[in-house]
């Protein structure tokens, strides 16, 4: 059993208790329903079945999240638009668009990269999590770039291990705001979600270890001072380069969410391009890498830059 428990904020106050299941578990508004119909949602230890109850600030949030009845499986969807980079029987590299969610949850059911894949690649739908087929890791909504997908039970199960022990090298474009001081460096800050907003993540001791290491590849001075990074992922935790560079004070240029207040550079999404991945291939042992190049909207951005 997978228990789930938050103190209601102020930025779920007054929300539709399915909604902040779906919020605070990560799951779909759906799947949200069958936990509240099974008896895994709780407020102040009191069972509670009702979707529409208002949740309040300062209550006590519990989810039993794998007490919940079998998911509908995501269905095929062939109008969702992605690029293959590297094809395998073992496995696919694909580069996401903008604005496309990796799988269904919290609220989004349909119209993912997931139901994309499955149209593609039929076979992962056997692979993994039913939820989230052939899925290994995850890149933000509003961040492009490459991921691996599994297209087998033992390529999920060596994906897997290899990101649980670090072995894959998973590296970031990034335009942050200002100068950063040094070079480059290793930001070593635990991240767990937000009290004040668990919508968000933060830099607290009550979070998961995570590093970020980046070097600094371009400087600029108009019309604002920003750094053009490289960024590798040592950890892989939920918004980790957005959340450790705001804890620096160089916060992702685009970044509604981390980075509000600041202006100077119009970008219309935060400027995080997962451009660089390599792991072991799961058969043949051999070294596998793929990359991406910077997407149009945010080589335009840097296009003007000085």
């Amino acid at each position: 059993m997978t228990l789930i428990n938050e103190r209601v904020g102020a930025a779920l106050d007054g929300m539709r208790l399915d909604r902040a299941v779906a919020l605070v578990a990560d799951v779909s508004r759906a799947t949200a329903d069958r936990l509240l119909r099974a008896g895994c949602v709780r407020l102040d230890d009191t069972v509670v079945s009702s979707r529409a109850r208002r949740v309040v600030e300062g209550e006590s949030l519990s989810v039993d999240v794998l007490e919940a009845p079998a998911a509908a499986r995501p269905e095929p969807d062939p109008d969702v638009v992605f690029d293959t980079v590297f094809e395998d029987p073992e496995f696919v590299v694909v580069c996401k668009p903008p604005e496309l969610v990796v799988h269904p949850g919290a609220g989004i059911d349909r119209a993912t990269l997931v139901n994309g894949l499955l149209a593609r690649y039929p076979e992962i739908s056997s692979v993994g999590d039913p939820e989230r087929p052939g899925i290994v890791h995850r890149l933000d909504r509003g961040t492009s770039g490459l991921l691996v997908v599994a297209r087998s039970d033992r390529a999920y199960r060596s994906l897997t291990e290899q990101m649980r022990s670090r072995q894959v090298e998973r590296a970031y474009s990034c335009l942050a705001w200002g100068h950063l001081e040094a070079s480059s460096g290793t930001i070593d800050a635990p991240v767990g979600r937000s009290r004040r907003n668990p919508l968000r993540m933060t830099v607290t001791d009550r979070g998961r270890p995570a590093r970020t290491h980046y070097e600094v590849e371009r400087r600029f001075d108009r019309p604002a001072a920003a750094s053009l990074l490289a960024c590798r992922l040592e950890t892989g935790r939920t918004h980790q380069i957005r959340v450790h560079l705001k804890a620096i004070g160089h916060p992702v240029v685009g970044d509604g969410a981390y980075g509000a207040g600041r202006a100077g550079i119009a970008c219309p999404r935060p400027f995080l391009h997962a451009g660089r991945l390599a792991f072991i291939h799961p058969v043949t042992g051999q070294p596998v890498r793929a990359e991406a190049p910077l997407p149009a909207d945010l080589s335009s951005v840097l296009a003007e830059l000085s």
